[in-house]
């Protein structure tokens, strides 16, 4: 069964940069480690039990399904849900239509040495960044986030995920029959869009195509990116809320609700 957001992962050019960025943003930002495809990450974790992965390339790796996306201005790339199936999860969503490959092994190194492992069943180029790709762990999940979930800035969360789709009919269908029940049909004025809604766990996804001519950011964003992540909002207790500087969140578009 789909519980939520495990995390979203923002693609950015340099790490550490971006760690200082998001921690003048009043982040707690907790160095990850390495993966053996390429990849390094920190990680900004939530009371909710979902956080952030800031994730960058510290060796050429193409192939990899972030690559092109950075390539392309990075920022929010994908999301990752938490399952207590994997295989019953992943089945699911083949059945529904989404091209999603069987589990596969990942592991990181961390700072002081541990080794975490899980498997990933990852979608297909086409569906990815729009149907989620799913994890379980091998080694404790306690493990792999971390304890420091407390920010300057106040955030507990991650809120709604608004994805940018071309096909809502689509999407609507995989949902539905993974979850079980119907989504809810929004308008988005803000974006001249509209789609469908669906609450899962803690979190809200939003899929969102444009009405018409009238909605360039959607439609340029489509054009540019495809469809996949648009933008995040964060739950916060602190006073300061609304859209983050993108120079700072390194072209993610992320608000403070």
């Amino acid at each position: 069964m789909i519980q939520g957001i495990d995390h979203i992962v923002i693609a950015v050019p340099e790490l550490e940069a971006a760690k200082k960025s998001y921690e003048a943003l009043g982040f707690t930002v907790v160095p990850g480690g390495r993966h053996p495809v390429g990849t390094h990450n920190a990680l900004i974790a939530f009371t909710d039990g979902s956080y952030i992965e800031l994730i960058a390339f510290y060796e050429a790796n193409p192939s990899h399904r972030w690559w092109g996306p950075l390539r392309k201005g990075g920022g929010l790339v994908d999301f990752c849900m938490q399952t207590d199936d994997l295989l019953g999860d992943t089945a699911a969503f083949r059945k529904a239509g989404v091209a999603i490959d069987d589990p596969a092994p990942l592991s990181r190194v961390r700072p002081d040495g541990y080794q975490l492992r899980w498997v990933l069943s990852i979608p297909r180029t086409g569906h990815r960044g729009v149907a989620p790709f799913l994890i379980q762990d091998e080694t404790p999940r306690g493990e792999r986030i971390p304890r420091q979930h407390t920010h300057a800035n106040g955030v507990t969360g991650i809120g709604t995920v608004t994805v940018a789709v071309e096909d809502v009919a689509t999407v609507r269908r995989w949902y539905a029959e993974v979850l079980g029940r119907p989504g809810r049909e929004i308008e988005r004025l803000d974006l001249d869009g509209a789609g469908v809604r669906f609450e899962i766990g803690p979190h809200v996804f939003e899929f969102v195509a444009p009405k018409g001519a009238g909605a360039p950011s959607l439609i340029e964003w489509l054009r540019r990116r495809g469809p996949s992540p648009y933008a995040a909002t964060l739950r916060t207790t602190g006073r300061q809320v609304g859209a983050l500087d993108e120079t700072q969140t390194h072209d993610a578009k992320l608000a403070l609700v």
